[in-house]
């Protein structure tokens, strides 16, 4: 088993059960910036394959100080963290009763994300960590966010004291590279100061390449 954690104190911790096949470019960008929202010390990545070592993580997020090991979510938290019990723990489920509050950040302490938020359409892997962790669910309103939304979210609700309705978002926004160009995002993000959705950096980059990438097929 391979771990590599650098320091605990005792904030708010953001865990992210790693559910994808390696690093794609798009989730580089997106745990990038949730480090950067919500700082290193506070971000765990876990589950990752038995066989990954330092040289699988991708060196944008190792610069960043990502802290990630291959241990299982569940002891990871109850032996490795020191949780005292499953009641510390919140999975954030779209399927979930009850909505994420302000005042839940008295109730648990390690509020946790499926690297699945996003998927399009919905695969309800959700539901897979559910039946691990038999925890406490909130829910973060009925539309998917991309992962980096979902923690931005939560960091809102939790750590401004934000009602979840008081948040602006804007939904399936259209990004617009030229007149004849454009591509629909099928997901929730937040909003801005400027009202401009919330991207990590380089994501908009990112989907233009993509975007031109797909049209290249046609021909």
């Amino acid at each position: 088993m391979d771990v590599c954690i650098v320091g605990k104190n005792k904030a708010m911790k953001y865990v992210i059960e790693h559910m994808e096949s390696g690093f794609t470019e798009w989730v580089i960008l997106e745990y990038s910036r949730i480090i950067k929202d919500v700082g290193k010390d506070n971000l765990f990545l876990v589950s990752l394959p038995p066989s990954t070592t330092e040289a699988d993580i991708p060196k944008p997020l190792l610069d960043l100080g990502l802290q990630w090991t291959t241990e299982d979510i569940v002891p990871f938290l109850l032996e490795t963290q020191g949780a005292s019990d499953k009641s510390e723990l919140c999975l954030l489920d779209p399927r979930a009763e009850i909505d994420l509050q302000p005042a839940d950040i008295s109730n648990f302490k390690y509020f946790i994300f499926g690297g699945i938020l996003g998927d399009h359409p919905p695969r309800d892997r959700t539901s897979e960590l559910k039946n691990k962790l038999q925890c406490p669910t909130r829910r973060l309103g009925n539309l998917q966010m991309t992962t980096d939304t979902a923690v931005r979210t939560t960091q809102i609700i939790l750590e401004k004291q934000t009602p979840f309705e008081e948040i602006k978002f804007i939904d399936y926004p259209e990004i617009r590279f030229n007149k004849h160009e454009a591509t629909e995002m099928p997901f929730r993000y937040v909003l801005d100061s400027n009202n401009n959705p919330i991207f990590p950096e380089g994501m908009i980059e990112l989907i233009h390449k993509d975007n031109e990438k797909n049209l290249d097929d046609f021909f």
